[in-house]
């Protein structure tokens, strides 16, 4: 099952504070500035969501639960993490932990974070998901439980920052990735993400525009046991690049999208814009909706959607931290109560816990600009 536009998405993620390595010298945040070569043709929203509703999609029951949470389920994200304070959110703005874009990772950082991966792929399942053959595959599980609940709704982009955040802290407190977070600004290879050299030999593996399993970088031969769709049937890592789809992740679909002023109209731009474009121009694995976390590169695309939506909330932090709109897949309104659920891999939270990446509660990350 493509992608589509909407489908596609995951979310973002946090540093631990302190962690070794992480500390570096970076400029301040700075406004966005048009890509030379990037002023591709945008492809009108109404054409994307068309375009979403024409791919084929697995079969799979809507989810029935409520996403607004009970007294009972608040108690029980009470205490997990430090409550938001003045204190903490002072302490965490002044030391962040800095997610760096992949040109600006160090290959020492690159090598450690594709052993990293593999580490994960490694170690055997926590057992709670079914068909799961690794803890990486764990996440893929989890992803294809849950894509009827966080796709195709204002829950996505809350949903996947959590679920990025969480295969983080599963990296670092399972296979000892000591290094800071990275990130993949696509707006830079907008049309052309081939040339990017996280898909060559040395990281990722090619990216080339036929469909083929992936044969070279550090993983050759993978086999994806989630999948496709909602199914269980082992098959190849594959890709099959198109350069038409990712040439509408760049710096004009993004402005485009950022010009929103309310959250619900930003998220399914978004959502169906570019997340989606990214996944279908990856192709393969990465354009199943409900088993692409098995991709790798799947976690630099949505560190790039989480970027957006946080670029989008600093553009009016009073406002836009205070409050949330849309609904989740069964009509609820959202708000900050409403529980991000992560299936036991990490304590279920809030958006109210989330909705800040600075906000010393739950998080504490920002991007190197």
């Amino acid at each position: 099952m493509k992608f589509s536009l909407l489908s596609q998405a995951l979310c973002g993620a946090t540093l631990v504070v302190g962690l070794p390595g992480t500390k570096r010298t970076v400029t301040p945040s700075a406004p966005l500035l048009p890509i030379t070569g990037s002023a591709h043709n945008l492809v009108p929203l109404e054409q994307a969501i068309q375009e979403f509703a024409n791919r084929p999609k697995a079969h799979s029951d809507p989810a029935t639960y409520n996403d607004t949470a009970s007294p009972e389920e608040l108690a029980k994200t009470n205490g997990l993490f430090a409550t938001e304070s003045t204190s903490t959110a002072a302490a965490c703005a002044a030391n962040p932990n800095i997610r760096f874009e992949w040109d600006d990772y160090s290959v020492s950082d690159r090598q450690a974070l594709m052993s990293a991966f593999q580490c994960l792929m490694g170690k055997p399942p926590s057992g709670a998901f079914t068909a799961s053959k690794s803890r990486w595959e764990d996440f893929a599980r989890l992803h294809q439980m849950y894509t009827p609940n966080v796709h195709q709704n204002q829950k996505f982009l809350p949903w996947h920052r959590y679920f990025v955040w969480s295969f983080e802290q599963v990296l670092r407190d399972e296979c000892g990735f000591d290094r800071a977070f990275f990130w993949f600004d696509e707006t830079k290879h907008a049309g052309a993400f081939s040339s990017s050299d996280l898909f060559s030999p040395s990281y990722l593996g090619t990216l080339g525009p036929s469909s083929h399993c992936v044969t070279d970088g550090a993983f050759a031969g993978l086999t994806v046991n989630i999948g496709p769709g909602t199914g269980e049937t082992p098959h190849c890592l594959s890709r099959q690049g198109n350069a038409a789809d990712t040439a509408q992740c760049s710096t004009s679909y993004l402005n485009s999208c950022l010009s929103n002023n309310d959250y619900q109209d930003f998220e399914k731009c978004f959502e169906y814009g570019p997340h989606g474009y990214g996944h279908n121009g990856v192709g393969g694995v990465m354009a199943d909706v409900y088993a692409s976390p098995a991709e790798p590169f799947f976690w630099f695309h949505h560190t790039f959607v989480d970027r957006a939506w946080r670029i989008w909330e600093l553009a009016d932090p009073n406002n836009r931290y205070a409050s949330i709109d849309g609904t989740d897949i069964n009509g609820n309104p959202l708000t900050l109560d409403t529980v991000i659920y992560m299936g036991g891999i990490r304590p279920d939270v809030t958006i109210r816990q989330v909705i800040d990446t600075l906000s010393g509660d739950a998080l504490c990350y920002r991007y190197n600009y």
